[in-house]
């Protein structure tokens, strides 16, 4: 007889590793190097595509919405990423310039989530982002129409086939519709993930996204 579906999920276990130890009395004044500390140690612990992030955004009747794509720095400034000012994600941010971002690190059971207002950086800036990546970058971002109606598969193709041909051929190619957003974080929590569900959580808040960075620890 089939598992069924719930009893095939109360099959699966967890943090099925040895999980690192965190110390929050030892974290550092601000979350930018924590974040940076933790990505690099959760990529050489064999986490593939550490740099991928959920973005949270809500839409024009306050509906949220979500999805997955790659960060491109963190820093002093933010948390930086890219898309199209014409996705559904640029338009939902010119709207409402507030967002979250979710990472998920299953190889050593770390989370951080992300909270704050979000801004675009400036076309120079875009442009340079884009250029600095691969051709397929280049190419995918030449496609456009990110988030519209497609009508086949085969138009897709031929698109992007397009595309490929002119980013080699011009790797400079500006992209008028490419945006580098920055994330300016008034809240970022460490989640550090332990076996007998005695989880460290650790959260940095500033008030009204500027100042000296507070820190306390959050029941899990």
């Amino acid at each position: 007889m089939d598992m069924g579906f719930e009893e095939y999920l109360h099959t699966l276990r967890v943090w099925d590793v040895e999980l690192p130890h965190f110390d929050p009395e030892a974290a550092p004044d601000e979350p930018v190097p924590l974040f940076r500390e933790w990505l690099m140690h959760a990529g050489r612990a064999g986490q593939a595509e550490p740099h991928t992030m959920t973005l949270a955004t809500v839409d024009g009747d306050g509906r949220p919405d979500v999805r997955t794509l790659m960060l491109h720095g963190a820093d002093a400034g933010g948390w930086w990423f890219g898309s199209h000012s014409t996705s559904a994600k640029g338009r939902q941010l010119a709207l409402c310039p507030s967002a979250a971002l979710g990472f998920y690190w299953p190889a050593v059971g770390r989370q951080v989530r992300v909270r704050g207002a979000v801004r675009p950086a400036g076309f120079d800036a875009a442009q340079a982002d884009l250029h600095a990546r691969s051709t397929g970058a280049l190419a995918a971002a030449l496609v456009g129409h990110q988030s519209e109606v497609l009508g086949s598969v085969a138009e897709l193709a031929a698109a992007s086939e397009a595309a490929w041909v002119r980013a080699a051929a011009s790797p400079d190619t500006p992209v008028p519709t490419w945006t580098q957003y920055v994330l300016d974080p008034v809240e970022v929590e460490f989640f550090q993930g332990d076996a007998r569900r005695r989880h460290v959580r650790l959260r940095y808040r500033r008030d009204g996204g500027a100042g000296a960075w507070g820190r306390e620890l959050l029941w899990p």
